[in-house]
């Protein structure tokens, strides 16, 4: 009885289906970029990006909701294609940069609210402060890679947040308080 429970038991180990791991993904810094915008006083909205930045994904296609991102964003590369502004903004006055050199973001919970509609729940941490922050992500293409000829993942995630929360009150509300983060990605998949 003890032999046929046992060899029961190895069966049925055996049939189930084996459970796959997230897949990390390395995303193509040349095609991928991480910037911002706000309002200027009403009259002008002003742009601007991250050069440096990393990033790891982890995708589970068949339960989203086991996938997860983590972003470390180097605030010294802050660009808005304006030196003075550049320099304000490193200041202490907003990003403070000498002190708080980076700034990131952990997911916490991915919930697939669409076909290619995801969200994206994560602490955003600027300046040392933490907060809740959810981005709103459309996957824009998910299949093999012409070029690279591996899985790859295209995908547009945008997030709105207000940067006084993070210490950086300095003009509000004359200089627009909200600030809105876009991520574009393409991402491929890593060497297992």
């Amino acid at each position: 009885m003890t032999r046929f429970a046992v060899s029961a038991l190895a069966l049925a180990l055996f049939a189930t289906p084996v459970l796959a791991d997230p897949v990390a993904y390395e995303f193509d810094k040349s095609h991928s970029n991480l910037s911002f915008t706000y309002d200027h006083l009403g009259f002008s909205t002003t742009d601007g990006r991250f050069g440096g930045w990393e990033a790891k994904l982890l995708v589970d296609a068949d339960k989203p909701e086991n996938s997860s991102i983590e972003l470390t964003i180097d605030t010294t590369t802050l660009d808005t294609f304006f030196a003075d502004r550049d320099t304000h903004l490193k200041s202490a006055d907003f990003f403070d940069v000498a002190k708080f050199p980076q700034a990131t973001f952990k997911s916490t919970k991915v919930t697939k609210t669409g076909e290619k509609e995801l969200e994206i729940v994560g602490d955003l941490t600027i300046k040392g402060i933490t907060k809740p922050a959810t981005l709103q992500v459309t996957v824009t293409a998910m299949g093999e890679h012409p070029m690279a000829k591996k899985p790859a993942i295209g995908f547009a995630g945008k997030t709105t947040i207000k940067r006084s929360d993070y210490g950086m009150n300095m003009y509000v509300p004359y200089v627009g308080d909200e600030v809105t983060i876009t991520l574009h990605a393409e991402t491929l998949a890593a060497a297992q």
